[in-house]
């Protein structure tokens, strides 16, 4: 398990079973609900975190934590292989009113345009459209096995309640 920061992530084509390398990525054998927790904690520990003028520890980077999942069906002896990705983004900001310079503002624009890029795929998805843009974002690129073809997708969504706000809501629109 690992948390990316996708803006400084490197994405390889690969021989790996989901197509993809990520680098520096480890994978880790777990035994117990406890062991994942554990591995959860060491992501929230590395996860990049900024104070802005709206939220003095606001999340700079999205974290994907993906288990693979092995199993044999004991009728056939097929092997079956699955994958399940916890994902928490980082949240679209206004850069007008988290009054982020410089790093932060760097970091918003990639959280921001990362954000994008996964609704122009679950646009063109529920659309139907020849072409889904996964390669627009690394974001996109590690989620692509979970988004399209037989996957299964759940989305729960925090939104600010305050009124200020309200003009975030448009990306939900799309979906």
């Amino acid at each position: 398990m690992v948390f990316i920061n996708l803006h400084t992530l490197e994405i390889l084509n690969a021989s790996h079973p989901s197509g993809l390398a990520v680098p520096d990525a480890t994978i880790h054998p777990v035994n117990s609900t406890s062991d994942v927790i554990e591995l959860i904690r060491t992501g929230l520990g590395n996860r990049a975190v900024g104070a802005t003028a709206l939220n003095e520890r606001s999340s700079r980077s999205h974290s994907v934590v993906t288990v693979h999942i092995q199993g044999v069906d004991l009728k056939t002896g097929a092997t079956l292989r699955g994958a399940l990705h916890l994902v928490d983004l980082a949240g679209s900001e206004r850069v007008d009113r988290s009054a982020v310079t410089g790093d932060r503002l760097k970091e918003a624009q990639h959280i921001n345009k990362s954000l994008s890029a996964l609704g122009d795929v679950i646009f063109s998805l529920s659309q139907k459209t020849s072409h889904i843009p996964y390669r627009n974002s690394k974001l996109t690129q590690v989620l692509q096995s979970s988004l399209g073809g037989h996957a299964k997708t759940l989305m729960f969504v925090q939104i600010n309640p305050d009124v200020s706000s309200y003009a975030e809501f448009k990306y939900f629109e799309v979906c």
